[in-house]
């Protein structure tokens, strides 16, 4: 049968490689390198993993325990990342922010790998009978980072924060509250525990240690505890002598045990502290307490008025003007044609009526996503739905997130005036508006709608105090945290959703007549919410319109955002807030992280296109990131929602040259031919022929073994093709490095599933239409070559040899002696494979005839050991010598002749071995 030939061992295919790759190039040499966030009531828990019980002490020495024995925590660092990971309550936290929170910007070379190694030691120190290989339960690995999930009940200073802030019931209830927080102090916090983050978190917890012994002796004089008080009292008022809150706590208490004089006597030094200190006289409040000391006024003693309405109680909380009840109804109008996001709903809606919340704290729902998803519309959907939950109210503001955030001091006005106020009676210190307004909502349910939060300095002054009112915060910025907050992170909607949204905009009639037409414009919207109904908007004002002509305008992405827009709702003015708000560097990364068409970006990759090391370019990502304008969706890859990207190349092409541009690109081939030559490196033992490398600077990544490359492989074959084809579009020096790309793929056998070659074979036949098109005889005779070969190795010898005589031409034309060897020896192959041994020989004197170009010295030995294997495939009992010996003498010229007594034997042994036995048809497919 045509095509058959048989060998015992190796097929011919496989036995011809290496000298057939020798035809594709001269060997590489191995030049790329490696570069490549106990007290007395000790709390013993609540997480169950593997039926174990953990507790956690931070308010002392780090300590934790499982099933009541003690858990060994390792090194300070090690106890560094675990307080952090503790502290941030579930939420993750990055690498960066890990590493920055233990060594302050100054971390060991190798602090990423210190981080890694800690994180492992925790794993076992927590779960020591977890099965290897298999995924923790507790540490967990998230995006960028990592999150801790145990219960807050589980850690004693999430415990104590809860206690403190608890000030619900009558003052026995509080103050027993509060003395159990206390007792869970075993010391200071943190203690030994080094690093910034843990600094910042112990100046944070002292600072809340004192505050709760302040409101627990406020609470203790309310309840008649002053002569019990006036020790404790008095260490306090002597180790922080500026506190005047401490000091009228104290003069109250010794008023009240008769002991007026010290009282007294004890202003008089807190007075001649703060003029030497701080060169001021006490607060109005101290001295009209001094006042009232001073007079006997009656009102002090315990019986006529309770002290928590006092200042020396609660001088935080101001006293409401006069105001009128008011039940404000701020909310814009909701969205008639909402679809979709069902669950999410559901889900916001159970957490701000509190079904799925405990405690006393305000309820926060906290969604986020990237402009033009959604947030706004489901968060004004949601909040219309739950008026009914909030009868005294709902209020709303818009706070801007762009270049010109809403400052919250005239959102407070605002408020404060929606609530009843004079405005004649708001203060004028932001604090003080921002106590008032706690005051106004205390035992009130309102509904507070914070739209497009910039930042946790924008809202903080903007939350309520107490339970009855509930939060519903939309923000782009995902690392804005709210402590507590219910989090989602919406994200764009399927198909189907986005299709629905359509049809409820211009009618289902109009979507069930052009479905294909429907879903080309929801796909240009890259399902986009915002974008869908902009498109909807612009259909339901023109009736007559039909849907395909509106898609046809959409395809063409330099004209895409233009098109996007409707009335004052336009896509680019979305993405604009989010780009205003990056700062300069984040802002030039968002730019040349556009230029690339893939579907996403490996950190090696961004670093390659921004020309940065892999540790700035992951915080520059992760910056994006937290800005909504760059989505993370696994650890070291990021990628853009395509109207994003779209975006983002316009304001490149706006802002950056395109030399600038170009260069990028070029980077990102770079990496990408030094890796793939690296993968085929470690798949062949031998020295691999892929010669003339057009010299790049990037060494590529490692790969530690033939399955790590493959793997690569499978991983990253659609960014390859990608980086390609579009690099084809570049001039000649971009063209030549493809080429290289694709003869390492085509040759190194290190790329096996057939789909990947037939890829690699259409972007041939691209890189061969380019060459033709700028006249590049030559550059069009390697691209052909590398599609025949290709099409060899699955069978399709016609095309093959249609690609392999059209090489040849363009070889002829380029006058390259160079490629009509090597396609000569190929199309040798081919037309033996075939059963056409006398063309097949022809073939090869014509490959003879061009060996040994000063580029390729190998080649004449090369044709030599080809000639060789393919007589003994055959099952020849003599070869053809006049081509051998011809070649032979070439050969000798060289140096590296195979005359010699070894070089005979090598040859005899490959030229007299048994017949074939195995079809060459099947190589390759």
């Amino acid at each position: 049968m045509a095509g058959e030939i048989r060998t015992h061992g190796a097929p011919v295919v496989q036995a011809a490689r290496g000298s057939l790759t020798s035809g594709f190039e001269r060997p590489i040499r191995s030049s790329a390198r490696c570069a490549a966030p106990a007290p007395r009531g000790a709390v013993k828990m609540v997480v169950q993993a593997e039926q174990s019980t953990y507790s956690f002490q931070l308010l002392g020495q780090v300590s934790a325990q499982r099933d009541g024995e003690p858990v060994e925590l390792g090194p300070r660092q090690q106890q560094a990342v675990l307080s952090m990971l503790l502290l941030y309550g579930g939420r993750p936290v990055t690498m960066q922010e890990l590493v920055d929170g233990v060594w302050d910007g100054q971390p060991p070379p190798r602090a990423r790998g210190a981080i890694r190694n800690y994180v492992s030691r925790l794993r076992t120190a927590f779960e020591p009978g977890r099965p290897a290989r298999t995924a923790s339960r507790t540490l967990l690995s998230v995006p960028g980072g990592y999150a801790l999930q145990v219960p807050s009940r589980s850690i004693d200073s999430l415990l104590f924060e809860q206690e403190a802030a608890d000030r619900t019931g009558d003052p026995r209830t509080v103050y027993n509250r509060l003395l159990r927080a206390l007792a869970r102090w075993r010391g200071n916090a943190l203690a030994g525990v080094p690093g910034p983050y843990a600094q910042r978190q112990r100046d944070r917890l002292a600072e809340l240690q004192l505050t709760t012994r302040e409101a627990l002796y406020g609470y203790a004089l309310e309840l008649g505890l002053h002569a019990e008080s006036v020790p404790e009292l008095s260490l306090l008022a002597d180790e922080f002598p500026l506190r005047e809150r401490l000091q009228g706590l104290l003069m109250l208490a010794l008023y009240r045990s008769g002991r007026q004089a010290e009282a007294l006597i004890r202003y008089a030094n807190t007075r001649r502290t703060l003029l030497a200190e701080l060169g001021t006289e006490p607060e109005p409040e101290l001295s009209a307490l001094h006042q009232r000391i001073h007079s006997a006024d009656p009102g002090l003693s315990l019986l006529a008025k309770p002290v928590r309405e006092r200042h020396t109680a609660r001088p935080e909380r101001p006293v409401p003007p006069t105001s009128h009840t008011v039940f404000p109804q701020q909310l814009p109008a909701g969205i008639p044609d909402f679809t979709g996001r069902s669950a999410t709903v559901e889900a916001i809606r159970t957490v701000l009526t509190g079904r799925s919340s405990s405690g006393h704290s305000v309820i926060v729902s906290h969604l986020t996503g990237i402009g033009g998803v959604g947030k706004t519309a489901l968060a004004l959907h949601v909040a219309h739905s739950l008026r009914a939950d909030f009868p005294d109210g709902q209020l709303h503001v818009d706070l801007g997130a762009g270049s010109t955030p809403a400052d919250p001091a005239g959102v407070l006005t605002d408020f404060l005036i929606a609530l009843g106020s004079p405005s004649a009676q708001i203060p004028l210190n932001v604090g003080q508006r921002a106590a008032l307004f706690r005051t106004l909502l205390a035992d009130r349910q309102v509904l507070l709608v914070l739209d497009n939060a910039r930042d946790a300095e924008q809202i903080r002054p903007l939350l309520p105090g107490t339970a009855g009112c509930a939060v519903l915060l939309t923000s782009r910025a995902r690392n804005l945290v709210v402590p507590g907050a219910h989090r989602v992170d919406l994200d764009v909607p399927p198909e189907g959703d986005a299709m629905s949204l359509l049809a409820a905009i211009i009618g289902p009639q109009r979507v069930a007549a052009e479905p294909d037409a429907a879903r080309s414009l929801v796909a240009a919207c890259g399902c986009l919410p915002l974008a869908v109904r902009i498109v909807g908007s612009r259909l339901a004002a023109r009736p007559g319109h039909s849907l395909a002509s509106l898609s046809e305008r959409l395809r063409d992405e330099r004209s895409l955002l233009d098109e996007l827009h409707v009335g004052d709702l336009a896509i680019a003015s979305g993405f604009r807030l989010g780009y205003e708000q990056l700062k300069a560097e984040p802002a030039w990364a968002f730019r040349l992280l556009s230029l690339l068409d893939a579907p996403d970006l490996p950190l090696p990759v961004a670093a390659a296109l921004l020309g940065m090391d892999e540790c700035t370019t992951e915080r520059l990502c992760e910056t994006l990131v937290d800005a909504g304008m760059l989505e993370s969706y696994g650890t070291g890859r990021y990628r853009f929602h395509d109207l994003l990207r779209v975006y983002a190349r316009r304001q490149a092409e706006q802002t950056d040259t395109e030399d600038e541009r170009e260069l990028s690109l070029l980077r990102v081939l770079d990496l990408l031919l030094a890796s793939v030559v690296r993968a085929a490196q470690t798949a062949v033992s031998d020295e691999l022929p892929v010669g003339w490398l057009y010299p790049v600077d990037q060494p590529g990544m490692s790969f530690a073994g033939i399955e790590e490359a493959r793997t690569w492989f499978r991983a990253e074959h659609a960014l390859l093709a990608a980086t390609v084809e579009q690099l084809l579009q570049s001039g000649r020096g971009a063209l030549r490095k493809a080429l290289d790309l694709l003869t390492v793929v085509a040759v190194s056998g290190v790329f096996e599933d057939k789909a990947h070659y037939q890829e690699v074979s259409r972007i041939a036949g691209l890189a061969a239409e380019r060459a033709h098109a700028d006249e590049g005889a030559e550059y069009q005779a390697r691209a052909l070559h590398i599609r025949a070969w290709l099409s060899f190795l699955v069978g399709r010898y016609q095309e093959a040899e249609a690609d392999l005589h059209s090489a040849l031409d363009c070889a002829i034309r380029a006058d390259s002696g160079l490629r009509r060897h090597m396609s000569g020896k190929l199309l040798a192959l081919v037309l033996w494979t075939t059963g056409r041994d006398e063309e097949a020989q022809q073939a090869v004197r014509t490959a003879e005839e061009f060996a040994g170009d000063p580029e390729d010295p190998r080649s004449p030995a090369s044709l030599a050991q080809f000639v060789a294997h393919l007589h003994a495939a055959l099952g020849l009992a003599q070869p053809n010598l006049t081509v051998i010996t011809s070649v032979m003498r070439l050969v000798d010229v060289t140096g590296e002749t195979l005359t010699t007594t070894d070089g005979l034997q090598r040859l005899g042994a490959v030229l007299y071995r048994p017949t074939p036995q195995v079809r060459l048809s099947e190589q390759g497919g």
